[in-house]
């Protein structure tokens, strides 16, 4: 899972594979978030490397300064890498270094108080209550195999009736059937969360698994494609994308959109903000309170509206 740069030594090649075994068996870290991290280290060591001249050990990363993870954003500015991301390197970056310099007892201090570029955190983009009701309707009409038809509600009904991840649906399995009162979804990093399903939702999963042409064994995914197999997330996406364009919504109509509408609704009817962290499996509550932004924005338009500027 490490990079595969020229400029990587072997010692510090070593030293990025024991930070992301640290991270997967203390930290719980999803695969993907490890892969992810994988890069934006292994293009830093890279191009350390080259900005230094050569490959250098591990002696080198407990010497480092602002200066070198300033010249690291520079490069990578100067490769077109949006902020956010920059921002996003950088965090793995020193999350590694500190790591490297915990190990080897010395002090980072100097290379940790570099600070990334700002930028402006993108707003969730729900859907308005009407729009989400409207568009599990929609999808349940684009399919011409009935069953597939009943699936796709089944699916878009979940993601907005409890707040799940597309990976989480699908990774739902026969034994979720019939659904229960409370479902037990293994998030990002393999935590454990409960949701509450609506009756709405059951009686979809229902009738999508009385229609559905395979047996739906425990073990088994839950929502099949065409011939059997685990569904493509793809799928999905293009469901919502068909939905969308009929429906003459923007293309920030997505699966995760339901998600995000979830959440919004939630808190518009006056749900807890601790609590939509809990069913949303946030492990930060500040990522959670972006809806809270969400919903400051809508009630702004509203009264924008209906008060008009003269």
């Amino acid at each position: 899972m490490t990079s595969a740069g020229l400029a990587i030594s072997p010692a510090q090649r070593d030293a990025l594979s024991r930070w992301l075994d640290h991270l997967r068996a203390l930290k719980g870290a999803a695969y993907n978030t490890l892969a992810a991290y994988a890069r934006d280290v292994g293009q830093f060591l890279d191009f350390l490397g080259q900005h230094h001249g050569g490959t250098e050990g591990l002696a080198a990363l407990t010497a480092l300064s602002q200066a070198d993870l300033r010249a690291f954003m520079a490069h990578l500015r100067g490769r077109e890498v949006a902020p956010r991301s920059v921002a996003r390197k950088l965090s793995a970056v020193k999350n590694f270094l500190a790591f490297v310099a915990d190990q080897a007892e010395t002090d980072a201090t100097a290379a940790l108080s570099a600070r990334g570029p700002k930028y402006r955190r993108k707003l969730p983009r729900p859907l308005s209550e009407t729009a989400a009701q409207d568009i599990i309707a929609v999808v349940g009409d684009q399919a011409r195999a009935e069953w597939v038809a009943a699936r796709d509600m089944a699916i878009v009904t979940l993601l907005y009736g409890s707040g799940l991840r597309i990976s989480e649906a699908l990774g739902l399995t026969g034994r979720a059937h019939p659904l229960p009162d409370v479902l037990r979804i293994t998030g990002k990093g393999g935590k454990e969360r409960l949701v509450p399903t609506l009756p709405v939702t059951a009686r979809a999963v229902t009738r999508y698994a009385a229609l559905c042409p395979f047996e739906l064994t425990a073990e088994a995914p839950l929502f099949r494609g065409a011939r059997g197999g685990p569904l493509n997330p793809r799928l999905v996406q293009k469901v919502m994308e068909q939905a969308r364009l009929q429906m003459g919504l923007p293309a920030t109509a997505t699966p995760h959109a339901l998600r995000h509408s979830f959440a919004t609704h939630l808190l518009a009817a006056g749900g807890d903000l601790r609590a939509i962290q809990e069913l949303l499996g946030h492990a930060s509550l500040s990522t959670t309170q972006a809806y809270t932004a969400v919903d400051a924005a809508r009630l702004m338009e509203v009264y924008e509206k209906a008060h008009p500027r003269a």
